[in-house]
């Protein structure tokens, strides 16, 4: 990640999202157990397409602006982290408390972004679908 990322948000992420969002997971023993592997690593690979916090900085400018947009949106819905995950891994549930340091975090980035770029550098561009 190439923002400064406080102690205690960098805590936050690592309970919370980068066993699927990072080059960082921390398999259970129950991962080398199929059919259980087999779910847990498809939910994994799944996780890091979506968002990687490891390759953030290697994303175009808009991407950066939207995955940040989107952690707020899914963390305030409580869509992330995925349920199945704090089932097991119940210290990995945010609390309000948590949610609003990400939140901050997520608006400081966006508006860092915002400031040093052009407008239209913030939008992401339509993938074409293939001409029949």
């Amino acid at each position: 990640m190439m923002y400064n990322i406080p102690d205690d948000l960098h805590s936050i992420f690592s309970k919370a999202c980068n066993d699927c969002h990072s080059n960082n997971t921390r398999y259970p023993w129950y991962a080398y157990i199929q059919p259980v592997g087999w779910w847990l690593n498809n939910d994994i690979t799944e996780g890091k397409q979506k968002l990687n916090f490891n390759e953030f900085g290697k994303y175009s400018i808009a991407k950066q602006y939207k995955k940040l947009d989107d952690i707020i949106d899914e963390s305030k819905h409580g869509d992330m982290p995925l349920k199945s995950y704090t089932l097991i891994h119940t210290d990995a549930r945010l609390t309000d408390a948590e949610k609003e340091k990400i939140f901050a975090w997520c608006n400081n980035v966006r508006s860092f972004i915002k400031a040093k770029y052009p407008a239209d550098s913030l939008l992401l561009k339509k993938e074409s679908s293939p001409q029949r």
